[in-house]
């Protein structure tokens, strides 16, 4: 599967795409929602939440305007390294080179310094409740996966699309991102990441501010089953991917 594939966008459109200029116009991107700073501060709570950590926005918030009354801890730091990776793709190109930097910022809790910013060298599966439930790509394949990736990812940023492609690219970046799981941890924290900063290339700055993320956490399960394609690297079926590819345009409802 190439990111640049339109093998489902017709169904995509049947199906939601047709919605999404509408979706989009009558989107609240004013101050009403928070301040620009307020909303990144959120993506990342969110995003965190998604992966487990326990400290919700109202929590954090609270800290962040009381530092000196509470103690820093682990998740704290997960929840501070994600903004400040946000906030330097908010000032930057996506690139390959980029990502791999937001990578190293956000991941200094989650992993040792030899494997920040840099691909995986060792297997790596999901595990749910049940046990193991997708092996991604060998490692000694990730690179050659990522330079596909970036080839198909640049090829998409110079190609004019309109608003219905946009999302519907972005949500493919994400999908598939995600099941190569380049990075030995922080796959998930990643391809969010990178679906909204594709939207802010092709739109404007204000498209950091749609709620993707939290709406991702507050639809946790479906996200899960719909990311969840395959039980391996080489069976996974892209027929199944509509429900993933609805969920990011439902986050502007």
């Amino acid at each position: 599967m190439r990111i640049i594939e339109r093998k489902y966008l017709d169904t995509y459109k049947k199906s939601i795409g047709i919605e999404i200029p509408k979706l989009i116009k009558d989107f609240d991107f004013s101050e009403n929602r928070g301040g620009f700073e307020y909303l990144t501060k959120s993506s990342a709570v969110y995003s965190s939440n998604i992966e487990g950590n326990s400290i919700d926005l109202n929590s954090y918030m609270n800290y962040e305007m009381n530092k000196e009354k509470f103690k820093i801890g682990k998740e704290i730091e997960e929840i501070e390294d994600l903004i400040e990776a946000y906030e330097f793709a908010q000032n930057h190109k996506l690139n390959e080179k980029n990502l791999l930097n937001c990578h190293k910022i956000f991941s200094d809790t989650l992993l040792i310094r030899s494997k920040r910013g840099k691909y995986r060298i060792e297997e790596v599966g999901v595990f749910g409740k049940s046990g193991l439930t997708y092996m991604a790509v060998e490692p000694e394949f990730v690179e050659k996966e990522m330079k596909v990736f970036f080839q198909d990812l640049n090829e998409l940023i110079n190609t004019e699309l309109n608003e219905i492609e946009v999302f519907y690219f972005a949500s493919l970046i994400h999908l598939r991102f995600a099941h190569i799981h380049p990075f030995r941890d922080g796959n998930g924290r990643a391809a969010r990441l990178i679906e909204k900063w594709f939207i802010t290339e092709k739109f404007s700055q204000d498209f950091w501010k749609i709620p993707s993320e939290e709406y991702y956490k507050n639809n946790r399960a479906r996200y899960y089953e719909t990311i969840n394609l395959g039980v391996n690297f080489y069976e996974l079926n892209y027929d199944g991917c509509i429900g993933f590819l609805e969920m990011l345009p439902n986050c502007l409802k």
